[in-house]
């Protein structure tokens, strides 16, 4: 069963391009989460910058999955 449009690939171009920014922030939040040069991990970058910025990542990817193009 085909989509009335024929598309090959289940998103738009807009989709993935919004996927790969999120792929950006997530591997960006595990670097910063390793970078951290307080003991075991608990300073500034390892329990509070790192997370947010994984949790950026993980919100991009939710709207890339459901973003509509208005076309």
């Amino acid at each position: 069963m085909q989509n009335s449009e024929n598309k090959p690939f289940p998103f738009d171009k807009a989709n993935y391009i919004i996927m790969i920014v999120g792929l950006v922030l997530l591997l960006l939040g595990f670097v910063i989460m390793a970078s951290d040069k307080e003991q075991y991990g608990f300073g500034f970058m390892g329990i509070t910058l790192g997370p947010i910025v994984l949790l950026a990542g993980f919100l991009t990817q939710f709207v890339a999955i459901f973003y509509k193009s208005k076309k």
